[in-house]
């Protein structure tokens, strides 16, 4: 018979599903990641609309049968993102950040802070931003998916050399050895150089609330490329927006 109850969502991506349907994947305040149709809502005049698309924050009523996929049955938004959503940076830093929630916090568990967190970053991202020459190096992006790794326990450690302990200097990183790594240590981890500043400005990030920031180029690319490798070794996956295209 199932249950119907309330949430409140963020629609992290929506996927077309036969002739008028779709599947959301959504993270949620009460329930964490779930998955969920919404019949009809292709329709001309669908009573969900907007409601469903993708980074809105809406209140939904769900439906919970016996199937994986649970049924929107009810929507009223919260936070739209229109705004960002007519915005090509905006809704490419936003469709990075929501990914990086969807693998990162795959399973059906609560986790407040990251749905707090995700809130906030969709806000900020209706504010203006501190444009950096490409999405996948924007300062907020960037800092919303460290502050994330940080959440799933991935936290670098960038004080010292995460292989040996020394104090440094601090030349590279290294995902397997778990952060900032010296010289001495950067090849034996299998780590890469990062450039002057690189350490320090993740440092930043993390240590900061979260806001818009501007980068250089070169602390965006280093702080970019530990985010790929810890995605990479950590969770073993890399995300489909941060490839070329």
């Amino acid at each position: 018979m199932g249950r119907s109850y309330k949430t409140d969502a963020v629609v992290l991506r929506s996927i077309r599903f036969s002739e008028a349907d779709r599947v959301l994947h959504l993270y949620t305040l009460e329930r964490g990641r779930v998955n969920a149709i919404a019949k009809g809502v292709r329709k001309t005049g669908s009573r969900f609309g907007a409601r469903l698309e993708p980074l809105t924050r809406s209140a939904l009523i769900l439906h919970e049968g016996r199937g994986e996929l649970h049924t929107v049955s009810g929507a009223d938004i919260i936070s739209s993102q229109e705004q960002v959503r007519a915005d090509g940076y905006a809704l490419a830093v936003g469709q990075i950040g929501a990914e990086a929630v969807l693998k990162l916090f795959a399973e059906p568990e609560p986790n407040p802070r990251a749905y707090e967190g995700l809130c906030r970053f969709l806000a900020l991202l209706a504010a203006p931003l501190e444009r950096a020459s490409d999405p996948q190096h924007d300062g907020l992006g960037l800092a919303f998916q460290l502050k994330l790794l940080a959440l799933s326990g991935y936290l670098p450690h960038l004080d010292s050399c995460a292989s040996c302990g020394t104090a440094g200097p601090l030349a590279g990183f290294s995902a397997a050895a778990g952060g900032a790594v010296c010289t001495g240590c950067m090849v034996a981890s299998g780590g890469f150089r990062t450039a002057d500043g690189a350490i320090a400005a993740i440092e930043g990030l993390l240590g900061r609330p979260l806001a818009p920031v501007a980068l250089s180029p070169e602390s965006a690319a280093g702080a970019l490329r530990v985010v790929e490798e810890t995605y990479a070794h950590h969770g073993g996956f890399r995300l489909r927006t941060l490839q070329p295209s």
